[in-house]
């Protein structure tokens, strides 16, 4: 059975480079980078190149960068830390952001009392501005926005210029939750008045299990637990060496071919979104995923025009891996909160998919793919 795999937003196949990075550093670089002697010395003198080096890629001081086991610790150690910390007593947010902030939002709610509000969204998920400046201008307490770049469901882009000066004007913290940004676009953190960003290795060619936190200089960093001084204290665990060599590896490769890699996806994406029209009727792209200039290259989210819940499962018995939303609702019983909070009742009971795609994907693929959606839906 031929495999495809067009669920990049929920991971990435690992690079063959990264693995041979991260094979080299488990064989030579094994050492405990708290240990003071040569092991140790030599695995934290690779780790803090590799901050140094990363730090580059976003123009900011390789101080602000944090390693984290992934974009859910990070964007969890940047929320509690901006309410223990920093004096936080407002966040502002939307209801389609990954769990990883709604939930840490509605946790330090109900735990620290904080004001959490929510910024109006229309049928296509887009932000509401004029709502978002009203939100900001209505209250003197000390407030965060938390949101993100691109949304991990739909691929709507957020008007970042707009949004950044807004928090200027109104002396709001910014952090925005960049997992499906990194290694996809170019970020310029002195560009942006972004307070905060997250990264997770995974989805962009790298191992699982690793990314980091940036936080602006200025903002000390309260840890989330304790053990040991690791991270400058903000993170206590032994790092995760291979790992982080291995992230850093993955970034730069993307960073290095984004132009050619974003040419390529974007590509098989307008191909796919043309043989959809072609072969299937009153089908609809949720968001704006079928607009180049308001979503990302990198995910297509297509609603069906019929009830069929067995779609998934026969695509995967099929050999083709997509997904009805995140992947973190994968096994569960609950469709997607983002859908669920943009589109009508009678739209909501039609099937949607995401498909995401890598510099891996090829039409030949998306061939495939027509083909069995046509044999499925026929």
């Amino acid at each position: 059975m031929k495999a495809i795999y067009l669920d990049n937003a929920a991971t990435t196949m690992i690079d063959a480079e990264v693995l041979s990075v991260m094979h080299a550093a488990s064989l030579e670089n094994y050492g405990n980078p708290s240990s003071t002697h040569q092991f140790g010395r030599k695995a934290k003198t690779a780790i803090e190149n590799v901050r140094k080096n990363i730090a580059g890629h976003f123009n900011v001081a390789a101080s602000e960068i944090i390693f984290t086991s992934g974009g859910t610790e990070a964007d969890n150690l940047i929320l509690h830390n901006a309410v223990l910390n920093l004096g936080v007593q407002r966040i502002i947010t939307s209801k389609i952001e990954h769990h990883a902030v709604l939930h840490t939002c509605e946790f330090l709610e109900k735990s620290q009392g904080i004001q959490l509000d929510f910024v109006d969204l229309d049928a296509q998920g887009n932000l509401d501005l004029h709502h978002l400046e009203t939100l900001l201008a209505t209250s003197d307490k000390k407030t965060l926005m938390s949101l993100m770049l691109i949304n991990n469901e739909i691929g709507n882009l957020l008007p970042v210029e707009e949004v950044c000066h807004l928090a200027i004007k109104y002396h709001a913290l910014f952090h925005s939750d960049t997992v499906q940004t990194i290694g996809h676009y170019p970020l310029d953190l002195q560009q942006f008045s972004i307070d905060f960003i997250v990264a997770s290795a995974h989805k962009f060619h790298g191992p699982k299990g690793i990314g980091f936190a940036f936080f602006k200089k200025g903002f000390g960093v309260l840890p989330m637990f304790y053990g040991g001084n690791q991270e400058k204290g903000a993170r206590a665990s032994t790092e995760n060496v291979a790992g982080i060599l291995g992230m850093e590896k993955a970034l730069s490769i993307a960073i290095q071919n984004l132009e050619i890699d974003r040419n390529h996806i974007l590509e098989i994406k307008k191909y796919f979104i043309t043989e959809l029209n072609h072969h299937f009727e009153n089908i609809h792209f949720n968001g704006f995923s079928a607009d180049e200039s308001r979503s990302t290259y990198t995910i297509l989210n297509v609603r069906f025009p019929t009830k069929n819940d067995l779609l998934l499962f026969s695509l995967d018995m099929a050999g083709i891996a997509v997904s009805g939303g995140s992947a973190c609702q994968s096994g569960s019983n609950k469709g997607s909160h983002v859908l669920a909070e943009i589109l009508t009742d009678e739209q909501a009971n039609e099937t949607s998919i995401r498909f995401s795609f890598s510099k891996y994907t090829t039409k030949e693929e998306i061939d495939f793919t027509i083909v069995k959606l046509k044999e499925l839906l026929k």
